[in-house]
């Protein structure tokens, strides 16, 4: 599947209906999601991370990449990977590693080292020059951290997603937004919104309930995984 493809998953899309994207950490997990009927996967960085020994936000950029690529070899179906910042590559750079491991699109977040968010203004150009060197290969879904690092305001959301569209991005993603603001969100941001969820049905209902276009679980599903497999380690040793 194209990135074009990929894009319009997101549109035309029920009431209700969201695109439920699962997040593979390996290529074993992404075939289990692919053959369940998935119709695409998002990659969670701090779920990769996880699974090659790294804590979060510190894996080299190079195995970043090369465990994007595995996990597209193994599946059939199209995969946006997560990318944090953006590792400082250059646009050029960071839409050619992107390309050549297979994906078709990125998350890319607008706070830097896990800790300090971004110029709204500086990270708009920069998407922008990211969209220039993609064209319509890549589809960029804009991370807003305001309610992890900034603010927590609505109305600081909304403003750095109006930016971050028209810089060119396919999506915003408000990271952690409380689900009291998420209809007011949803009224504030024209486009595709990507919410994220718990690993479970109930989650992803509420969600769609308030308007999200598109569902993603972050490293849950990964952390569901280790803890189904460390119930299974202590049945065994007991």
């Amino acid at each position: 599947m194209t990135a074009s493809a990929f894009r319009a998953l997101h549109h035309g899309r029920a009431a209700a209906d969201p695109l439920v994207l699962p997040g593979p950490w390996d290529a074993a997990s992404a075939r289990v999601f692919a053959d369940a009927g998935f119709p695409a996967l998002a990659t969670p960085s701090a779920g990769i991370a996880a699974s090659l020994g790294y804590e979060d936000g510190s894996t080299p950029h190079e195995e970043m990449f090369a465990a994007v690529a595995r996990i597209v070899r193994a599946v059939s179906v199209p995969v946006s990977a997560d990318v944090e910042g953006g590792y400082g590559l250059a646009p050029e750079e960071l839409v050619g590693r992107l390309l050549e491991a297979g994906a078709v699109g990125c998350n890319l977040e607008d706070s830097e080292r896990h800790a300090t968010l971004k110029d709204p203004r500086r990270h708009a150009d920069w998407l922008a020059e990211v969209r220039a060197q993609a064209g319509d290969a890549l589809f960029v879904n804009a991370r807003i951290d305001t309610f992890l690092f900034g603010t927590g305001e609505v109305a600081d959301a909304v403003a750095r997603a109006r930016l971050y569209v028209a810089a060119g991005a396919d999506c915003v993603y408000p990271l952690l937004a409380p689900p009291e603001m998420l209809p007011e969100l949803r009224g504030g941001i024209d486009g595709p919104l990507n919410l994220a969820a718990r690993p479970d049905k109930e989650s992803v209902d509420e969600l769609a309930r308030v308007g999200a276009t598109r569902v993603t679980f972050g490293p849950g599903m990964q952390g569901y995984a280790m803890g189904a497999t460390a119930e299974l380690a202590a049945r065994l040793r007991a």
